[in-house]
């Protein structure tokens, strides 16, 4: 059994991260995937030392310096940048991350993932398609909705979505 963290949009926020990040821990996260935007490579090296399970990366729309990024990420074992897409196998389960929330949705509507996730709008989302569920975790930079990321147990098969505290 896992418990999977899901982040997006951090744009920076350090702070914010930080926090969600401290969260994760007290939550027993065993993996981490990050849905796109964190912005400046500084972020990846926080996440990677924040956090000592497997973390996966994918590209948003708004990445100071993508290579960076990926250089960045490729000195840590345990981090994985998967480019524009992820799926991956965790305990059975199938799951995707991707930033964009159109193409999250083609992929939610195969049938072939237990989870896809996505960014992008920072808006909170939950839903399901079939036995799919459809996720935005929320912004962690906290602009426009309160900061919030998403929580996915592979053995019941559920998520939830977290506010920050402060």
């Amino acid at each position: 059994m896992s418990r999977v963290a899901i982040f997006s949009d951090s744009h920076d926020n350090i702070w914010n991260l930080d926090i969600a990040l401290a969260q994760v821990r007290e939550h027993g996260c065993d993996v981490l995937i990050h849905c796109g935007d964190l912005c400046a490579p500084f972020i990846v090296k926080q996440l990677a030392e924040g956090f000592s399970g497997p973390i996966h990366l994918v590209f948003g729309n708004n990445e100071g310096d993508g290579r960076l990024i990926q250089v960045v990420g490729s000195q840590y074992a345990h981090v994985t940048h998967h480019g524009i897409y992820a799926e991956l196998e965790i305990d059975g389960r199938q799951l995707a991350a991707i930033h964009y929330p159109e193409p999250a949705r083609r992929i939610a509507q195969s049938g072939h993932f237990d989870l896809v996730c996505y960014g992008h709008d920072h808006t909170r989302h939950h839903e399901m398609i079939g036995s799919t569920h459809l996720v935005n975790p929320g912004e962690i930079m906290g602009k426009d909705h309160v900061p919030t990321w998403g929580l996915y147990d592979t053995e019941s098969h559920t998520f939830t979505p977290i506010e920050l505290s402060r």
